[in-house]
């Protein structure tokens, strides 16, 4: 038997703040620190395979501000989201371990721009302990985006319900006065 009391983690804290039912702003807003880091981190490699590296080392470093900048947007709902999944769940746990990787990593990104821009700015290849502080830093990433899928498709934080999910199997034609889309 399912507990119904995990239907609330389905619903937005504040619709207009995490997103509305069914489209949460969440995993929207990750993507941007997701694709930025992994820019930094190609940038950051490709600066040892160029002749004159500035411009790739300069860009890693304002891909890695880009995805502080919207990590912190993605925290934010992130957080509200966490609160709509009640406490003491497997799946607020995972919640909580989630958060605490994400921010890690963002305090490790925010370290290695504050590193990068010391004296003013990069120059030449990026530093072999600057290359390796990126990529661990991608590969806690990816173990808490591992989290954060369980959390939508093992848990369905945040996704709607099988009732509401089942309409997008309905014939078009079946569903009088509505948009076939």
């Amino acid at each position: 038997m399912v507990d119904p009391s995990h239907e609330g983690a389905k619903r937005p804290v504040s619709a207009a703040l995490a997103g509305p039912y069914g489209h949460p702003f969440h995993p929207i807003l990750v993507t941007v620190p997701i694709g930025a880091w992994v820019g930094s981190l190609v940038f950051d490699v490709a600066s040892h395979l160029v002749r004159d590296p500035d411009f790739l080392t300069r860009g890693a470093m304002w891909l890695i501000a880009l995805g502080v900048v919207g990590a912190l947007a993605a925290a934010l709902v992130g957080f509200l989201d966490l609160f709509a999944i009640p406490p003491g769940t497997r799946a607020f746990r995972v919640g909580l371990v989630h958060m605490a990787l994400n921010l890690l990593v963002t305090a490790a990104y925010a370290g290695n721009f504050l590193w990068r821009h010391a004296n003013h700015g990069p120059q030449g290849s990026v530093g072999g302990g600057m290359l390796a502080w990126n990529a661990v830093s991608l590969v806690v990433l990816g173990v808490s985006g591992h989290l954060g899928g369980k959390l939508a498709y093992r848990y369905g934080v945040r996704v709607a319900d099988e009732a509401t999910q089942a309409e997008g199997f309905l014939p078009a034609h079946s569903r009088p006065g509505r948009p076939n889309v």
